[in-house]
């Protein structure tokens, strides 16, 4: 693999970026947008990022939170995979997270898709979007407001995708064209059931081509190995279906 850190222009000034590719490759590659989770860009979401990427795609991995600090400066600094030290670190960081609304997000999710398609080595044609956690949300966003390049995403352990309010983010289903896969965690405080019910009957009123499932026994953040509520089956199962997906929509 082929990877570096580089600086992505937006509106709210320099955002670094993790961008993956693998080594080698034949020609201009599709390319796909990684939206971190709440805990940030660091080695386990570089990882996930390089395994996208060995599949064919340049990947580019943005630091969301660049209004905060550098992805270095953010980086966590305890053993997530202690379950106290991981609620502690979640509580330090959700500010941050809730500070990321949508008015701040759309410009941002605009010049890390025109950064993307903007590369050397990128072709022209369709981006796909794979989002986890808060990330999903932003992978919805970013379909609904460009849904000009946006032709798939994947949303991954995503709460809060339904709410009371004007801008619930599965009200904005009607509004993209990408084919959406969904993979919830049935242990997801953020997404109960009732919820999960209503994203679906969303995504299919609204005509979206998906796939959305709960995977069992499985709780909110399960693709991330460097926390307390990892769970191996069901991060192989969310890269079996993302690899599908991508494969149908962007070649």
């Amino acid at each position: 693999m082929t990877h570096q850190m580089i600086d992505v222009t937006t509106p709210d000034g320099t955002a670094d970026a993790y961008l993956t590719r693998p080594d080698g490759a034949d020609g201009p590659l599709p390319g796909v947008l990684f939206i971190i989770d709440a805990i940030g860009l660091r080695p386990r979401t570089k990882e996930m990022a390089d395994r996208i990427a060995s599949w064919g795609y340049a990947v580019l991995a943005p630091n969301v939170f660049h209004r905060d600090g550098t992805a270095a400066d953010l980086e966590p600094t305890v053993d997530l995979t202690e379950p106290g030290q991981r609620d502690a670190f979640f509580a330090e960081v959700m500010p941050r997270v809730h500070a990321l609304n949508d008015d701040l997000a759309i410009p941002d999710l605009s010049a890390y898709l025109d950064a993307l398609r903007g590369l050397d080595d990128v072709r022209d044609g369709d981006v796909g979007i794979t989002g986890y956690c808060m990330g999903g949300r932003l992978a919805l966003l970013a379909a609904a407001t460009r849904p000009d390049v946006v032709g798939a995403i994947g949303m991954f352990h995503t709460g809060r995708l339904v709410t009371d309010g004007p801008d619930s983010p599965h009200l904005r289903l009607p509004d993209i064209r990408a084919d959406v896969l969904a993979i919830h965690a049935d242990e997801d405080h953020s997404l109960p059931p009732e919820a999960v019910a209503t994203f679906e009957h969303a995504l299919t009123s609204s005509g979206v081509t998906h796939s959305a499932t709960v995977y069992p026994g499985a709780h909110h953040g399960y693709t991330m190995a460097d926390t307390a509520v990892f769970h191996p089956e069901a991060t192989e199962r969310h890269f079996e279906e993302l690899r599908g997906l991508f494969g149908r929509t962007l070649h």
